[in-house]
Formats: C-alpha cells, sequence, structure tokens
C-alpha cells in the first residue's frame, strides 16, 4: 500500500511536470535539460526549508555524537541491503560477473558480517556496485529526459522518476514488521545517509554562487557516468 501510494503521487508529479512544460516559453528555458527550470526551482527551495529545519541538524548531531564504528556499522548494514537490489540491476543489465560479486558480497557479509555490520567482503576483494532500475533503463537505450527536482527524494530524470516506484517496491525494509520498526530503520538510514553527505553540502554552501544550477549539473553529470559505468561518454 505504501508503495502503491508513492507510485500514485510520483504518477501525479509526472503529470504536473508534463503541463508546466507546455505552459513554458522557449525562450525562458536556460538550459534545455531542464525544461521545468521554475517549477523545480520551487520544490527545491521547499526540500531545503526541510532539510535545513529537519534533517540536517540531527544527521550533523549523528555525525558528532555517534562513534564513528556505529557509524560505520549502520553503513554496512544498509549497503548490505542495498546490494540485493544492486545485484538484481547487475543481472538485467547483462553483466553476470558484477552481479555475481554483489550476490557473493550479500552472502558473505550477511554471515561472516554479522548481518551486514561488518563489510568483510570489501576485505575480501569483492567490489562494491551500486545500481538501481533508472541505471538500468539506462543501459537498456532509454534516454533520461528532462531533468526533474521529486519532494524529499531530490534530484531526479523523468527516466529515474518512472523507474523510482519499482525502486521503492523493491527495498528490501518493506519486508519488515512491525511498520514501527520499518519506518524507524528509514529515518536512521536517512540521517546516516545525510550525515555522509555534509561534507559536500557544506561545500556547495560556501562556494556555489546557485545551489540549485550546481547540483543539477553535478547530478546529471554523475548519472551519466553511472550508466556509464565511470566511462567517457561519447
Amino acid at each position: 500500500m505504501k508503495t502503491t501510494r508513492a507510485a500514485r503521487s510520483l504518477g501525479i508529479l509526472v503529470i504536473l511536470l508534463s503541463l508546466g512544460g507546455c505552459a513554458t516559453p522557449v525562450s525562458q528555458r536556460s538550459d534545455p535539460r531542464d525544461p521545468y527550470e521554475n517549477f523545480n526551482r520551487k520544490v527545491f527551495a521547499v526540500n531545503q526549508v526541510f532539510d535545513q529545519v529537519l534533517v540536517k541538524p540531527v544527521s550533523r548531531g549523528y555525525s558528532n555524537y555517534v562513534p564513528d564504528f556505529v557509524q560505520s556499522a549502520v553503513g554496512n548494514f544498509f549497503g548490505n541491503i542495498a546490494d540485493v537490489w544492486t545485484a538484481l540491476n547487475n543481472f538485467f543489465q547483462m553483466k553476470p560477473r558484477d552481479a555475481f560479486q554483489d550476490t557473493g558480497r550479500v552472502l558473505v557479509n550477511t554471515t561472516l558480517g554479522v548481518a551486514g555490520l561488518v563489510d568483510v567482503a570489501s576485505k575480501l576483494g569483492l567490489a562494491k556496485h551500486e545500481e538501481d532500475f533508472g541505471q538500468t533503463l539506462g543501459v537498456w537505450g532509454i534516454k533520461p529526459g528532462p531533468y526533474v527536482m521529486l519532494p524529499v527524494f531530490g534530484p531526479s530524470t523523468m527516466r529515474d522518476t518512472f523507474a523510482k516506484p519499482l525502486d521503492l517496491y523493491a527495498d528490501p525494509l518493506n519486508l519488515v514488521d512491525p511498520s514501527v520498526t520499518e519506518n524507524s530503520l528509514r529515518a536512521l538510514r536517512l540521517v546516516d545517509d545525510r550525515a555522509r553527505l555534509l561534507p559536500a553540502t557544506d561545500m556547495i554552501e560556501r562556494v556555489a554562487l546557485d545551489p540549485y544550477q550546481f547540483v543539477r549539473d553535478a547530478y546529471l553529470q554523475r548519472r551519466e557516468l553511472k550508466v556509464l559505468d565511470g566511462e567517457s561518454p561519447p
């Protein structure tokens, strides 16, 4: 049900963006990759308020006061969960070597790594990858489409927006019961992820004349490189 609601919300957002694109004169578009810039900037501003008021302060406290070994264990635990979906996407992308490595990582870290709290697999030479269904669609040849700023989720493209519901549905945390435990784990993952981004976002706030543009350009470049597995685009 939660995944269905998320998918419905993303679908509504896509429709709104399509309508907004029809109403935006071409002459007002500063970047052809971002035809919905006016709308996206409004969403970006709301996300920034939510981050500054709630998520960032909590994440900074987590970063400053939670021992490093605990933060490492938390990151390893959620990284191990993410490896499950990464492995499947590598199979979808016809990269069996990476897929078997990811599968091996899950097996090793879940057993020898005490439910993924310790990253034993990396020490054994099993490389970690990061793949989602948006990247899989890119490998299949689907173009990214317009840049989109999603509420809460942040930077995206139209392709990744359509892929997001499946990423949400495939999240292993959906299997956790009761919902209180699931929601607590999701909140912890959000705080842990945000804490790891603190150095980068602090830098953006110091040096970027236009944080929105900085985030957009960095995201689009990073996504292209991830789809191409780090190779330079033609």
